[in-house]
C-alpha cells in the first residue's frame, strides 16, 4: 500500500497493524507444550511474519538531488533529511525526483538517527559511543563490564575481532593497551568504529578495517565478542546476534594459535543462552576450543541485567532467567 495521506494518520495505521499483529501472533506463536527450542524458532517465525506484513506500508519521498534534501512527501511529515542521509547514505549521488520507502524502515531510521546524535552511554568507558544505523548498539553492558575488569597484561597491541561500533576497542585503549586493530566484515561498521575513535580522542591508538577476521600479524592480545545463538542473518543487524552454523565463533577459533603470540591469550565473549535453548549442546563450545588447539586459562562470569531477564511474561523467561555471560580466557596449548 502506498500511503499518500497524512503522515501522522500512516503512523497510526502502522501501529494499529502491529498491535492487530501481535494479537494474531499470540494465537499462533508459540503453542503451548513446546520447548524453549521450539518457542525460539516460533518467535523468530512470527518476527518475520510481522516485519514482512508491516513493510508493505510505503510512503513517497521527494528526492531533490542528494538524500540530506530529501523529505517525505506527505502532509504533516518531520523534516527528515538528515536522517535519510544517515541511513541511506549508500544512495549518495546527484539524482532527482519521487522514490518510496517502507515507512516501518524509514521510523527505524529516525529512530537510528536520534540514537547517533545522542550517543548511547558506556558506564564501562565513562564515555558515549555513537552508532551508526545497521550497526549494532552496546545497550546490554554485561559484556562491556567483563571486558573492564578482566586481568590485563601491558600489552602494546590487541585485535578486537567484529569490532562493531569499536566500544571493546576504546576500552582497551582505556585500559592502557598501545595500540589496537579492529576488523569487521561490514563496511559501515568500519566507518562507524573510526569515527568513534577520532570522537574518543583515540585514533593515534586505535584504527578500524575491513577484513573477513584478523589482520595480518600477531598480538598478545585478541578478543571478539562474537553473536551469540546460531541462526540465519538476513541483516546487517541480525548478524550482530545470529551466526549461521556458528561459522563466526569456529573460524575466531581455529584461527588464533596463528594469530596469538607465544605468551598471549584470546578473550571469548559468550552468553550461554544457546545451551539454555537448546540451541546449542553444553559440550559444543568447550570440543571447539580443544579442537582448535586452544585451552581454558580462566574465566569470568556476569549475570545480566536486561528488563527481558526480569520479564515473567516473556516466552523464554525460564531461560533469560538463568542466562549467564562468560568471558573465556584462551591459551594455546
Amino acid at each position: 500500500m502506498l500511503w499518500h495521506g497524512d503522515y501522522n494518520n500512516a503512523r497510526q495505521l502502522l501501529s494499529a497493524m502491529d498491535r492487530r499483529l501481535s494479537v494474531v501472533d499470540a494465537v499462533r506463536f508459540p503453542k503451548r507444550g513446546q520447548s524453549d527450542e521450539q518457542k525460539f524458532y516460533s518467535i523468530r517465525q512470527a518476527r518475520a511474519h510481522r516485519s514482512r506484513i508491516l513493510s508493505l506500508l510505503l510512503v513517497p519521498l521527494s528526492v531533490n538531488g542528494t538524500p540530506g534534501s530529501t523529505q517525505i512527501s506527505l502532509s504533516r511529515a518531520p523534516q527528515a533529511g538528515a536522517a535519510i542521509a544517515f541511513g541511506y547514505e549508500q544512495s549518495r549521488g546527484r539524482h532527482a525526483g519521487q522514490a518510496v520507502v517502507s515507512l516501518q524502515e524509514l521510523t527505524g531510521v529516525l529512530s537510528a538517527h536520534q540514537w547517533f546524535f545522542n550517543g548511547v552511554e558506556v558506564p564501562a568507558l565513562g564515555k558515549k559511543i555513537y552508532p551508526s544505523y545497521g550497526t549494532f548498539m552496546p545497550t546490554r553492558q554485561e559484556y562491556v563490564d567483563l571486558v573492564a575488569k578482566a586481568p590485563i597484561m601491558k600489552a602494546p597491541l590487541a585485535f578486537d575481532i567484529g569490532t562493531g561500533t569499536g566500544v571493546l576497542a576504546a576500552l582497551l585503549v582505556d585500559r592502557g593497551v598501545k595500540r589496537v586493530i579492529g576488523t569487521d566484515i561490514h563496511q559501515r561498521a568500519v566507518d562507524c568504529a573510526n569515527q568513534n575513535f577520532a570522537q574518543l580522542g583515540i585514533s593515534r591508538s586505535a584504527h578500524a578495517e575491513l577484513t573477513n577476521m584478523f589482520p595480518n600479524g600477531k598480538a598478545p592480545l585478541i578478543i571478539c565478542n562474537p553473536p551469540w545463538l546460531p541462526g540465519s542473518a538476513p541483516t546487517s543487524l541480525d548478524a550482530a546476534i545470529y551466526d549461521p552454523g556458528s561459522k563466526m565463533l569456529l573460524q575466531f577459533l581455529r584461527g588464533l594459535p596463528e594469530h596469538l603470540t607465544e605468551d598471549g591469550e584470546a578473550w571469548l565473549i559468550m552468553s550461554d543462552l544457546a545451551e539454555l535453548l537448546g540451541l546449542r549442546t553444553s559440550r559444543a563450545l568447550a570440543a571447539a576450543i580443544n579442537d582448535a588447539g586452544l585451552k581454558v586459562i580462566g574465566q569470568i562470569d556476569a549475570q545480566p541485567q536486561h528488563a527481558r531477564a526480569f520479564n515473567q511474561s516473556d516466552p523464554l523467561y525460564s531461560a533469560r532467567s538463568m542466562e549467564t555471560t562468560t568471558l573465556w580466557r584462551l591459551a594455546v596449548q
